[in-house]
């Protein structure tokens, strides 16, 4: 089934709901727990502050949790620990102050050694998710129009776009629950099988 034709609400609610099943499948060392507190925890400790930011554990925490989803790139991940921690604080504050504005919070995270649209992206799920989709290569594979997956902050425009209009969309047709962009992903994510359903 292609989930993104799909008008039906029981389907995307779902596949929405396979997702932790999905993550379990990738049968990845301290993946689940890391999903947990990417999708459960972070979310509250960034909320809480005043002004919001994310600590460069965090950041740094967040990268292995899109790297056990998708690619480990230990390179990235000493990237993002080689940042300074005031500077990891100062500029995710400045990209979350930037919030609504679809590009400003990505390339300002972007300036973070080792970050890019993908990572930027899941830092800002946690504090927007209703305008910023994690960027998943599976999940741009199956939305129409988009074109060959780039890690590019033009392409990820386009991709979270696309992810905010079918929200909106899911959003009016099924009652039952209110879609942000980054449930989208999730659920289209959990459709595609992660790392597990690929050949």
């Amino acid at each position: 089934m292609n989930l993104w034709q799909t008008p039906s609400c029981d389907n995307w609610h779902a596949a929405l709901e396979r997702y932790v099943d999905a993550i379990r499948a990738q049968q990845v060392n301290g993946l689940l727990e890391l999903d947990a507190w990417y999708r459960e925890e972070l979310p509250a400790l960034i909320a809480a502050r005043k002004p919001a930011y994310i600590t460069l554990a965090e950041l740094e925490r967040a990268t292995v949790w899109k790297m056990k989803r998708g690619v480990w790139r230990e390179r990235n991940r000493q990237l993002v620990r080689g940042n300074p921690s005031a500077q990891v604080r100062q500029t995710s504050t400045d990209a979350f102050a930037a919030v609504p504005d679809p590009r400003t919070p990505v390339d300002l995270l972007s300036t973070l050694a080792g970050v890019g649209p993908a990572t930027a992206s899941a830092v800002l799920a946690c504090y927007a998710p209703a305008v910023y989709p994690f960027f998943d290569e599976l999940v741009a594979a199956q939305i129409p129009g988009l074109g060959k997956v780039a890690f590019t902050a033009a392409y990820y425009q386009r991709y979270a776009a696309a992810l905010c209009a079918r929200a909106a969309q899911l959003s009016a047709q099924c009652k039952h629950r209110e879609w942000t962009a980054h449930d989208v992903s999730q659920a289209l994510w959990a459709a595609s099988g992660g790392k597990a359903g690929q050949k």
